[in-house]
């Protein structure tokens, strides 16, 4: 093991070690506060959470990454585990996507805080079916929300947790998961529409990284990232290789970036399609891992996968 090793282990052990002790404090949630608070992790599921909790006065929604953010590449502060232990609920996605906050999950559960991975709350579920993937160590694509059917399944799973927490609202969240599954039956059938519209053998998806596995299952998509499922994978010249011989060989004529992710690999792609001869359009950018800014047009789930779907189907269409 070199110095340079050694060195990135010992300050990822401190900045651990520290927000561990940071958490320490041996104060319990007020269960006796009229209000309940829930942290969720990322942007889609913070704001599964208000639409499910939209209109109780009895519990507060506390995302701790904001738009644009990384999930799997955010490290936690001080404040986000300040944050856990002075809450009632913790909701995540789970499947390795918060990637560096697994060690702070579990030291919120052993702390006696309710910690829920949606993934894992949903794996005996009928119908949900996880995508295996060799990264991680060898698991499931976390990816889960580009399928809307599983997406459902979170619904009822947050449904069930914020009832828990605040049995006196139950009818409250009753209602809004109805209405929310309605609305989420309506844009599958808006999504299943839009992409009738593209011919299957139009359907190649080339993106940043690997996220888009679930949509392409769905709706029978050739996926391809330059990444990995993980944006911790580093893109190799060979991957940027191997994927431009793909593009001119089926002379594709859209690739997409994303919006939470640099767009300097999908830059060198296309720099390297050109090179042999052939261009490739940037198609335009793709919500992935994270919604839009509040007042943008992805800001909610509902509108951040129309907005995908949208982009993805006029882009193939002009190119």
């Amino acid at each position: 093991m070199n110095k340079k090793i050694i060195l990135l282990f010992t300050l990822s052990l401190l900045v651990f070690t520290f927000l561990l002790g940071c958490s320490q404090d041996t104060s319990t949630p007020d269960n006796t506060s009229e209000k309940k608070s829930v942290i969720t992790t990322s942007t889609m599921i913070t704001d599964l959470a208000q639409v499910i909790a939209n209109g109780s006065d009895n519990v507060t929604i506390t995302g701790i990454m904001g738009p644009g953010i990384d999930p799997h590449l955010y490290k936690p502060t001080a404040g986000d585990a300040e944050l856990m232990q002075k809450s009632h609920l913790i909701v995540y996605n789970g499947l390795h996507f918060e990637g560096q906050m697994g060690q702070l999950f579990k030291q919120m559960k052993s702390r006696g805080i309710p910690t829920i991975s949606l993934a894992d709350s949903m794996k005996d579920y009928e119908g949900v079916s996880f995508i295996e993937t060799d990264e991680f160590g060898g698991t499931h694509d976390p990816h889960m929300w580009f399928d809307i059917p599983i997406w459902k399944g979170a619904a009822k799973v947050m449904k069930d947790a914020l009832i828990e927490l605040d049995p006196q609202n139950k009818t409250l969240y009753e209602s809004n998961a109805k209405v929310y599954l309605e609305e989420l039956d309506q844009l599958a059938s808006y999504v299943q529409n839009r992409l009738k519209e593209l011919p299957v053998e139009s359907r190649v998806l080339i993106t940043a990284h690997d996220a888009f596995n679930y949509f392409g299952r769905m709706y029978d998509f050739d996926v391809r990232g330059v990444q990995g499922i993980s944006t911790e994978a580093e893109a190799g010249t060979r991957d940027i290789k191997d994927l431009a011989d793909f593009i001119v060989e089926r002379k594709i004529g859209a690739i997409f970036v994303e919006a939470s992710v640099p767009r300097k690999n999908i830059e060198a792609l296309q720099a390297a399609v050109k090179a042999q001869g052939f261009n490739v359009e940037i198609g335009g950018e793709l919500l992935s891992d994270s919604l839009s800014e509040p007042g943008g047009e992805a800001d909610t789930y509902l509108k951040m996968i129309r907005y995908n779907v949208d982009t993805i189907v006029n882009a193939i269409q002009s190119n």
